[in-house]
């Protein structure tokens, strides 16, 4: 095959990065300096094209050591990897954290997604603009998970090591600081001011933020860290698949799929390896439980994977974040490093002879990818895009092996499930919907955060909680894949089957209020511009319909009467089509926030 691999070769900076991650060529096929080798055959290309899993982290190499993708760099990375440039240049211009045109090495991304939007975005991004010359790139970013500290910025700046700095709340002052000198911006407040009930005996998922030092493994353990993995090998794998079934844990999302019979049917599965993926792809508006619980208390993730993957059989771990979250990515590799030199991950935990290792994948800015198999393709080094299912995870997932797939509130419930036992944890909440869960809260409240309660609170709870201000006119549940509910449904109860009888979802978790001062309509075409921004292009019904529903509200922004009627109809109608064809939950979710606007607050009416 004929990779037509490009004339122009790598700069120093962008040849360093490369082999500080694959090692030095050997070769010159993958861009050895040899001038007497014979460039029609190469040695090691099986070896090479097996390493396609590693693109990803590639690019990230060069645009953390250059700031942006060239041509050059591309080529090289390449040819060391055995991937078509092609391929590659539609894997880097997928992701939004990356550029493949010349930048300025720093970069400032400023969150105008919907809680920063309400907070003040628009006006911060112009005031930063006005100050900063053009050794900064401002660009407009959506959710940076940081909505309890609305508005907020985050700067990148490209070298070795990579630096970056994050203001939030930001002013103009402190942003255009973080940007100009990272190293000099405000250190970021402990993750503990994000969790409004720090320390109350109450808490259970949350115990532990605020009180013990996230980068001591040995603090972690004094306060009941790694009971959970002792109670597991006492159990044996088949053991801890029965406990998690009977506890009733289920996945997130509107399916609320039992947790114990995807980790029984990938266990069962004969084909080998199998893999554990934790998706910390936390892209959701509004969403920062994950972040907090990796910064917080980062062992408790490395612990609850480790027992998923003792249950299920798998020896290797992928843990993929946010490229958002660099405090998260660097505590979470914190936590993997010291769990490994004290022997609590690697070829004999605990001297059981059980072995498992983590891996930290970063994402690059991609909201699909918080679709399992989307992800999948991503760590797989393809572009996030999802795929046709069957087959499901737990048969032919990652590299086409059984797979489980969680996201961090699921893996963390674990825990508790094994150390109080399966019955008590099953007696919190509700019968349908058991346990504990965390909600984001965020918007016009006066105590923004994550909350833990039992499933079963209502909706006015949890506002109350969070100090929920006068004039209330929407509330936002589970994020821009969610629905809007009005003032007066505040006693909706939050659980799975609660939501779904009120024709909303729990979805993420997410609990955004909005006051009498926030411009819903421009919050709706927020959430259009969102879908058309994220919808990875692999359907018709998603590519297209994303496009149509953000023309169609720009377009009733001008109109009234007979003419905007119209545009609601088509919106209808789009919407439908996107509900029932589109090939993964993007696509199918676009439409429901617009909707539940139109039909339960009545807008545009």
């Amino acid at each position: 095959m004929d990779l037509h691999f490009g004339a122009g070769g790598p700069t120093d900076d962008e040849r360093a990065a490369v082999d500080e991650l694959l090692g030095p060529p050997t070769s010159s096929w993958e861009g050895a300096d040899r001038r007497d080798a014979d460039l029609r055959w190469a040695r090691g290309g099986r070896a090479a094209r097996g390493r396609r899993h590693l693109l990803l982290p590639g690019l990230h190499a060069i645009n953390d050591r250059v700031g942006w993708i060239s041509a050059g760099a591309l080529t090289y990375l390449c040819r060391r990897l055995t991937v078509p440039p092609a391929e590659a240049y539609g894997v880097a211009t997928f992701y939004a954290m990356f550029s493949v045109e010349p930048r300025p090495a720093t970069v400032l991304r400023v969150c105008t997604d919907l809680a920063c939007a309400a907070a003040g975005a628009s006006d911060l991004c112009a005031g930063i603009e006005s100050r900063l010359g053009s050794g900064v790139q401002v660009e407009r970013s959506a959710c940076l998970g940081l909505c309890e500290r609305a508005p907020a910025a985050l700067a990148i700046k490209a070298g070795d090591p990579v630096r970056t700095a994050v203001s939030a709340p930001a002013t103009v002052q402190e942003a255009v600081l973080a940007a100009s000198s990272p190293d000099s911006a405000p250190e970021e407040p402990s993750p503990a001011t994000a969790v409004p009930q720090a320390g109350a005996p109450s808490l259970t998922l949350l115990r532990r933020v605020g009180v013990v030092d996230p980068s001591s493994l040995d603090d972690y353990r004094a306060h009941g860290g790694y009971a959970a993995l002792r109670r597991a090998f006492e159990l044996g794998p088949a053991g801890v698949v029965r406990e998690v079934t009977d506890s009733g844990l289920v996945g997130p999302g509107g399916a609320a799929f039992p947790t114990g019979r995807t980790w029984q049917a990938a266990a069962s599965q004969p084909d080998h390896p199998h893999h554990l993926v934790c998706n910390a792809n936390e892209s959701e508006p509004g969403a920062f439980k994950d972040r907090v619980i990796m910064e917080g208390d980062p062992y408790a993730l490395v612990e609850a994977m480790t027992v998923a993957a003792y249950a299920t059989g798998a020896h290797q771990g992928h843990l993929c974040l946010r490229g958002e979250y660099p405090r998260a990515a660097h505590r979470m590799q914190h936590a993997v490093d010291q769990a490994r030199a004290r022997g609590l991950l690697g070829n004999d935990i605990l001297g059981r002879g059980y072995a498992f290792d983590i891996e930290i994948r970063r994402g690059a800015g991609a909201y699909v990818c918080g679709e399992e198999t989307a992800l999948f393709h991503s760590l797989e080094g393809h572009r996030g895009e999802p795929r046709e299912k069957p087959p499901f995870p737990g048969e032919k997932g990652l590299f086409g092996r059984p797979t489980v797939a969680n996201n961090v509130e699921t893996l963390v419930n674990v825990l508790p499930i094994l150390t109080m036992g399966a019955p008590a944890y099953a007696a919190i909440g509700t019968e349908c919907s058991t346990g504990p869960k965390l909600f984001c809260v965020s918007g016009s409240v006066d105590r923004p955060g994550v909350y833990e309660l039992p499933f079963g609170a209502t909706l006015g709870e949890v506002l109350r909680l969070a100090g929920v201000r006068d004039g209330l006119r929407a509330v936002l549940l589970g994020g821009a894949a969610g629905s809007f509910v009005g003032p007066d449904e505040l006693d909706i109860p939050l659980t799975f089957e609660g939501t779904r009888e009120a024709g909303a979802t729990l979805g993420s978790g997410v609990v955004m209020a909005f006051d009498d001062t926030v411009p819903l309509p421009r919050l709706l075409l927020r959430i259009a511009e969102f879908y058309r921004a994220e919808s990875c292009g692999l359907c018709v019904p998603c590519r297209v319909g994303t496009v149509r529903q953000e023309e169609a509200l720009h377009r009733i922004g001008e109109r009234t009467g007979a003419a905007a009627a119209d545009d609601i109809a088509l919106l209808r109608e789009v919407g439908r089509a996107m509900r029932d064809a589109s090939a993964c939950g993007l696509g199918q979710n676009a439409w429901n926030a617009v909707e539940s606007a139109v039909d339960r607050l009545g807008m545009y009416g």
